[in-house]
């Protein structure tokens, strides 16, 4: 055990730092492997493809998602963390200390007391015309994080799926949007009844049944407006959009962990209830990669906090020091 870290935390965004920041003031020289375009995202996790973030508790003039992550960072290392951008790509918990494998080496194990997931969840969105050049200039993923922002208020919007996330989003976002389009590929939705009445009591939304959205376009500043493509026709039709929301789920980053870790039928981290305690004692996960309900930079932040306390209390209980 004299080679192995006391916290190795994989991951970063706002669980992963939070982690590292408890960690490190409670002298516990934690190691992040932050990742390099883990789940095609950058370090810092789904915050660095958000523009203006409002709800973040501390900014009431708000901060944009790139510096919001890189402000955790340098509190992070502010405090003692040492932080690697590599990916880990392979792990063995069978036995202490835990192995992890980053791809920059993957022959040689770094090992590890106790480990910290936090590698987060990626949005499921489609490869429509026009995604790329729209991506954060009104095509998002996340009606929460960035439906009330200004750009989003008084115009048409778009949210594409048919399960209780769409018809969460296209509810929330009936509040700001002059009306709210919900495009479904058929013909009855999918999600519960009580959301389902939601959004059909609603006379804000409208309904494109059997449909998709296949195109997005503007002019290169800002989206504009989005072809819509019917099914049952193959008709297609353009209309005026000041915003697209893709509520298709999201897709945790576990793949690394299957078999190892104890999961949820989508993938995502079972944790003990009310803690961060996975079911490998002195293996805990924090953020999106547990919560597939509130997916908030605070709520991560928060499991963040309470995985490095329970981390430094194992440690303790186990006389590792």
């Amino acid at each position: 055990m004299q080679n192995a870290q006391k916290v190795i935390i994989i991951g970063s965004g706002p669980a992963g730092h939070t982690a590292a920041i408890y960690a490190a003031r409670a002298g516990l020289t934690p190691v992040m492997y932050e990742g390099f375009m883990a789940g095609g995202v950058a370090a810092g996790g789904q915050l660095t493809t958000t523009t203006e973030v409002e709800n973040f508790p501390g900014f009431p003039d708000g901060i944009t998602g790139p510096e919001l992550m890189d402000r955790m960072r340098t509190q992070s290392q502010k405090y003692g963390t040492t932080i690697h951008t590599e990916t880990i790509e392979r792990v063995d918990f069978s036995s202490r200390p835990f192995k992890v494998f980053s791809q920059n080496d993957p022959a040689t194990a770094i090992l590890a007391q106790s480990v910290i997931i936090a590698t987060g969840a990626t949005a499921k969105t489609l490869p429509i015309q026009g995604f790329g050049e729209y991506w954060q200039k009104g095509i998002s993923a996340c009606a929460v994080c960035d439906g009330s922002l200004p750009i989003f208020k008084n115009v048409p919007l778009f949210v594409v799926g048919g399960g209780d996330s769409a018809c969460e989003e296209a509810t929330y976002l009936s509040r700001f949007a002059s009306r709210v389009y919900l495009v479904h590929r058929r013909d009855k939705l999918r999600a519960s009844t009580i959301m389902q009445d939601r959004v059909l009591s609603n006379n804000k939304i409208e309904i494109l049944w059997n449909s998709e959205v296949s195109a997005a376009s503007g002019d290169g500043k800002k989206l504009g407006s989005v072809t819509i493509h019917h099914l049952l026709n193959g008709g297609n039709e353009n209309r005026d959009a000041g915003g697209l929301f893709f509520a298709i789920g999201h897709k945790p980053n576990t793949d690394v962990f299957k078999g190892l870790l104890d999961m949820d039928a989508d993938g995502y981290l079972l944790t003990k209830p009310g803690t961060a305690q996975t079911n490998v004692e002195g293996v805990f996960a924090a953020g999106d990669v547990q919560d597939k309900r509130y997916r908030q930079a605070i709520t991560a932040a928060g499991s963040g906090c309470m995985a490095a306390l329970e981390a430094e209390r194992w440690l303790a209980v186990n006389g590792i020091h």
